[in-house]
C-alpha cells in the first residue's frame, strides 16, 4: 500500500495495528485547556530504502492522526539511514541528498496537510553546494521548518548548520529542534528555550554506539540483536541499561527541567549497520519527569498529552528569568578543541 494514499482508504486494522505498543500518558490536568497531544516514534530505517522508510512514516503518522495527535516526531536521518553514511564516499552522500524542496519533503508535506498534523522527519539535504544532516518539520498549514544539525560527526562531507530552529505552530505552541549531539551541548538547549520553545523535538540515532562517555554508551553485540527472537530479554536488558535508557535519563530530564520545556526523544531502534540502536522513545516534561516512554525492542510509538501550563510554571523558567547575561562572557570565548566533535563520536553522522 502506498503510505501516502488518502486516510479513508486505510483499513481500521492498519490505522491501529495490534502489534504496536501504544502508551498514553498525561502531563497533568490543565486548568485552562492548554493541552496538546504529541507522539514520538522509534523505528528501524533501512539504508538505501527511501520508499520503505517513507511508508513507515506514513504508517505511524496516520495512527497518530487517528489518536488526535497534533505533532509526531520521527528519528534522525530516518529517511536514509544513519551509520552506513560514515563509510560511504562523498559522491554517494551527494547522490542520496535532496534539495530542501525535494520530493521526500514534498511528500511528507502532503501527508501533513491531509492528516492535519505536524510531521518531523530526518534526512540528508543539499543547499548551496553543501550537505546537511537535516530535520524537516512539515505543518498542516503548508509551512516547512528545516533544522540543520549544528554539531556533525562521522563524515567530513556533511557541513554543520549555523542557526537555531524555533517556530510557531497552528496550535499556539512554539517548537524547537535539536538533532542528537546538538542536545548534549547544554548551551544549545538553553538558547532554544530562550527563543521561546515550549516543546523540543530531539531526533536521535543513539544508544549502543562507540563512545567516549564514561559509564555510558557502549556497543551492543550484534549477536544479541540477531538472537532477539530466542532471547528478547537480553535485548530488553541492553536497551534499558547503561548503553541505552540509563544514559539518556542522565541528560534529557536535566535539559527539560533546567530549561522548563517538554522534550520529545525519537530514536532509531535495532540494527544500524554494524551497531544497534536502543529505541527508548520518550517524552519528558518541564519538571524533568518521564511522562511517556517505550520499552519495546521493536518499531513503536508513544503519545502524551502535554499541559503547556507546566512550561510557564516550571522552576526552569524561573531560573532563566534570574539569569545575569553580563556574567557569561566566558561562554562566547573559544577554548582549545572547540568544534571538534568528530573524534569522540565517529559513529554519528
Amino acid at each position: 500500500m502506498n503510505a501516502f494514499n488518502s486516510r479513508s482508504s486505510i483499513p481500521k486494522a492498519y490505522r491501529r495495528p495490534s502489534n504496536i505498543h501504544w502508551t498514553h500518558q498525561s502531563g497533568g490536568a490543565s486548568m485552562d485547556g492548554m493541552m496538546i497531544r504529541v507522539a514520538t516514534v522509534q523505528f528501524e530505517p533501512r539504508p538505501e530504502a527511501k520508499e520503505y522508510n517513507l511508508a513507515r512514516v506514513g504508517y505511524f503518522a496516520r495512527a497518530a492522526a487517528d489518536d488526535a495527535v497534533r505533532i509526531v516526531a520521527f528519528p534522525e536521518l530516518c529517511l536514509v539511514g544513519n551509520r552506513h553514511l560514515a563509510k560511504r564516499s562523498a559522491e554517494y552522500l551527494r547522490r542520496i541528498a535532496e534539495p530542501e524542496d525535494g520530493p521526500s519533503i514534498d511528500r511528507v508535506q502532503v501527508l501533513a496537510r491531509r492528516l492535519g498534523i505536524g510531521v518531523g522527519v530526518g534526512l540528508l539535504t543539499e543547499r548551496d553546494g553543501l550537505l546537511f544532516n537535516s530535520y524537516a518539520v512539515c505543518l498542516p498549514d503548508g509551512a516547512v521548518h528545516i533544522h540543520r544539525k549544528l554539531h556533525t560527526s562521522g563524515h567530513e562531507a556533511i557541513s554543520p548548520g549555523n542557526g537555531y530552529t524555533v517556530f510557531d505552530t497552528p496550535w499556539n505552541v512554539r517548537v524547537g529542534v535539536l538533532i542528537c549531539l546538538d542536545n548534549n551541548i547544554v548551551e544549545n538547549v538553553r538558547a532554544t528555550a530562550l527563543l521561546g520553545a515550549q516543546i523540543l523535538l530531539a531526533p536521535h540515532q543513539t544508544g549502543g554506539t562507540h563512545s567516549m562517555i564514561p559509564f555510558g554508551e557502549n556497543p551492543i553485540p550484534l549477536s544479541v540483536w540477531e538472537n532477539r527472537a530466542a532471547d528478547p530479554g537480553a535485548v530488553e536488558a541492553a536497551f534499558s541499561g547503561t548503553t541505552g535508557r540509563e544514559w539518556l535519563v542522565r541528560c534529557l530530564p536535566a535539559r527539560a527541567h533546567d530549561n522548563g520545556m517538554f522534550i520529545m526523544l525519537s530514536n532509531g531502534v535495532g540494527r544500524d549497520d554494524d551497531e544497534v540502536r536502543t529505541g527508548n522513545a520518550m517524552v519528558v516534561d518541564p519538571c524533568g519527569r518521564i511522562i511517556a516512554e517505550s520499552r519495546s525492542i521493536n518499531d513503536d510509538m508513544v503519545t502524551a498529552d502535554l499541559d503547556l501550563n507546566l512550561v510557564s510554571n516550571s522552576v526552569g523558567r524561573w531560573w532563566m528569568r534570574a539569569r545575569r547575561p553580563e556574567l557569561y562572557r566566558p561562554l562566547t570565548v573559544h577554548q582549545t578543541g572547540d568544534n571538534d566533535t568528530r573524534e569522540p563520536h565517529p559513529s554519528l553522522p
